[in-house]
């Protein structure tokens, strides 16, 4: 399974950086997720520049995407141009969405009827699309995902790799990077934030 992780210039390191990295300990197992960009290199709100390892048109063949956040997430969604380029398939994909990424999935009709997580300063615009925005980090319903906070870019993570290889994979990536001597509440709190976060499937 191939993962984009939708990165548009003026992102935030943790948002692209975090998810990708957790996912791609899988590569053993067949999953894998590529820095995916609008342009051949983008920019993040540090100055950092990174080189995209797929072009944006990755996404329409893509097993999953998860759309990342930035200081210029409105300036994405108000070109017509750009958005026009994303061709997601919700029936056959995971998507996902950190922080004002939740804006991306708004402009593109996928969260109608739902609710949905982003982080404080974007809270205000995703609820101007009317979008009901819950004090969660974490929320999923069938294939769409939001995450509300830096790093709940973990939970985003997590999330994929249990739908895609099951708890136990999951188990392993974040018992690994967790901080030592935090390990097992590392692994619970994560898994319980999606289990939590995908509650209303089960009703």
């Amino acid at each position: 399974m191939q993962v984009a992780v939708l990165t548009f210039d003026g992102f935030n390191e943790l948002d692209s950086f975090i998810a990708s990295a957790l996912i791609n300990r899988c590569r053993k197992d067949g999953l894998e997720a590529f820095i995916t960009t609008p342009t051949p290199v983008v920019t993040s709100m540090n100055g950092v520049p990174v080189t995209g390892q797929r072009p944006m048109e990755f996404v329409a063949e893509a097993d999953v995407v998860l759309v990342g956040s930035g200081v210029k997430t409105r300036d994405v969604v108000a070109d017509d141009r750009l958005i026009s380029r994303l061709r997601l398939a919700p029936d056959r994909q995971l998507i996902g969405a950190q922080c004002s990424g939740a804006l991306v999935l708004a402009r593109l009709g996928l969260l109608t009827g739902m609710p949905a997580c982003t982080d404080r300063k974007s809270r205000p615009f995703v609820e101007a699309c009317g979008v009901t925005v819950l004090d969660t980090p974490f929320h999923a319903e069938g294939n769409i995902a939001t995450a509300g906070g830096c790093l709940a870019s973990q939970y985003l993570a997590t999330w994929v790799i249990t739908r895609a290889l099951g708890e136990d994979a999951a188990r392993a990536v974040l018992d690994y990077v967790a901080p030592v001597g935090e390990n097992e509440e590392t692994v619970a709190r994560a898994l319980r934030a999606v289990d939590t976060g995908a509650a209303a499937l089960r009703g």
